[in-house]
């Protein structure tokens, strides 16, 4: 008798164990997955910042400084998304912004560059990537939250101790990234 009841107890436990076990497998294969998405879109914008700046050129001979900033900014977004380096993409992408939201409102200053249709392009399709990159940093956030809150919790954190789960780091951004922007002082 006492021997069923310890089978009993040792097949519920294990049952247990390969639920939680699984269950974290899927959260973390999950803000991995958000990961990828974020780094697909990263990819385009990477791809799409050069043809930016050089179609910028063209009309915009005084603000080097500008374009400088923006492909410096570029490279580091790139560098901290290969390496996975989530404190460092946010703060790469803080600087890459930044850079971005002064280009445009120069823009503003070259009624040509406005006019061309390449910037045009451009332009609307680094936002709507910019609005992919958020969305997806929300999920991201999201599913790490989730993976975070899980690892953490008793009687979960015992088979993520054992199984070595551990948590991932949210994707922030710099305050002044958060901040609502002063357009007036762009054009300034």
């Amino acid at each position: 008798m006492e021997l069923a009841i310890f089978l009993a107890v040792a097949v519920v436990v294990a049952l247990y164990t390969i639920g939680v076990y699984n269950g974290l497998v899927k959260l973390r294969e999950a803000v991995k997955q958000a990961w990828a998405n974020i780094d697909v879109l990263l990819v385009q914008r990477h791809d799409e910042l050069p043809k930016l700046v050089e179609t910028c050129k063209q009309y915009m001979q005084y603000e080097q400084e500008t374009l400088e900033r923006i492909m410096k900014a570029r490279a580091s977004v790139f560098q901290a998304a290969g390496s996975g380096d989530v404190a460092a993409l946010g703060a790469a992408e803080t600087s890459l912004r930044s850079g971005l939201g002064q280009l445009f409102a120069v823009a503003e200053n070259y009624p040509q560059l406005k006019a061309d249709e390449s910037f045009q392009h451009l332009q609307a399709r680094i936002t709507a990537l910019e609005e992919g990159i958020a969305d997806r940093r929300e999920l991201y956030n999201s599913s790490v939250n989730l993976n975070n809150v899980r690892v953490q919790q008793f009687p979960d954190l015992l088979v993520a101790k054992a199984f070595s789960f551990g948590t991932a780091q949210l994707l922030e951004f710099a305050d002044e990234q958060k901040r609502d922007v002063n357009v007036k002082a762009l054009f300034g």
